[in-house]
């Protein structure tokens, strides 16, 4: 397992001292078409300049913002949504409303395609989703921003960085496929989900169907190191086509456990429970032996 947690910061390797990686570093500046020039992760004066860790000895994509390079992800996004040739244009951070007009949240981003007098004739709804950190990652990025020429080959064991992908795909990833994904799909219209591949095997195998048939597509992109510049570049690496109600049942369905198992487990408890004090008298409730 590697023990140096730093894969890209501010758009480069650790090891990646070249005057266009500096240039980036010392003026705080982001690669991949942040809404504005400089990195604002975390904090817009003082930012968190890491666009992917290692997770053992893997990389994970940790910035929304990483997947702007290029705007592959959008063009490879408008190849779902309409034909060749459409006119189409990206609109990021839609509000979306429920029946109620209650914020649903924002859509990342909203690709619209429209007629030769500018009207809508399509639209379609992309989904980018990084993954969490679970442990504090800022302590060796400003280490190592103190002495990048030295500690460009640390290694960092003072407190333990890995991606939580579990606490990504249940707290975020889902409940947005749930909730916007399911008006997106009440009107018929088609979703993109944007994620690292790395993420993407840690979700069930989703049944697929046929590009025409699909509802939901999966771009899976990955991270190719570039040899001669030193740099990592965004890679499409699976397209997967979905409907939309048998990927999220495939996602939100867990693997279930013998009963028995659980039942051992409760002896357990109620076998401590009853363990620590007086006998219990006769006819005392489950619920007040289990305490709350």
């Amino acid at each position: 397992m590697l023990k140096y947690p730093l894969a890209e910061i501010f758009g480069f390797p650790p090891d990646n001292l070249s005057d266009r990686a500096e240039h980036y570093r010392n003026a705080h500046l982001c690669p991949y078409n942040n809404k504005v020039p400089s990195c604002t992760k975390s904090k817009a004066k003082d930012p968190l300049g890491v666009c992917s860790v290692y997770s053992g000895n893997k990389i994970a994509i940790t910035c929304p913002v990483r997947f702007r390079e290029d705007w592959k992800v959008i063009s490879d996004a408008a190849k779902f949504f309409f034909s060749l040739n459409t006119p189409w244009v990206a609109l990021p951070e839609i509000r979306l409303h429920d029946g109620n007009g209650q914020s649903a949240g924002n859509i990342d981003y909203v690709l619209v395609a429209y007629n030769e007098k500018g009207q809508i004739i399509d639209f379609g709804a992309v989904k980018v989703q990084s993954v969490y950190i679970s442990g504090n990652i800022r302590r060796p990025f400003e280490y190592y921003m103190a002495d990048r020429v030295n500690r460009a080959q640390m290694e960092w064991t003072d407190t333990f960085v890995r991606a939580d992908y579990l606490s990504s795909s249940r707290k975020r990833l889902v409940p947005q496929i749930l909730y916007k994904g399911k008006i997106i799909n009440a009107w018929k219209k088609k979703t993109d989900v944007v994620l690292h591949e790395n993420f993407y095997k840690t979700l069930p195998d989703l049944p697929t169907v046929k590009p025409e048939d699909a509802e939901v597509v999966w771009l899976i992109y990955g991270l190719d190191l570039d040899p001669a510049a030193n740099q990592y570049h965004l890679a499409l690496r699976e397209t997967i086509y979905t409907r939309y109600q048998s990927s999220l049942d495939k996602i939100t369905t867990p693997p279930v456990g013998e009963i028995n198992e659980f039942i051992d487990l409760l002896q357990d408890k109620l076998d401590d429970k009853l363990n620590e004090g007086e006998p219990l008298d006769e006819g005392v409730s489950l619920k007040g032996i289990l305490g709350s």
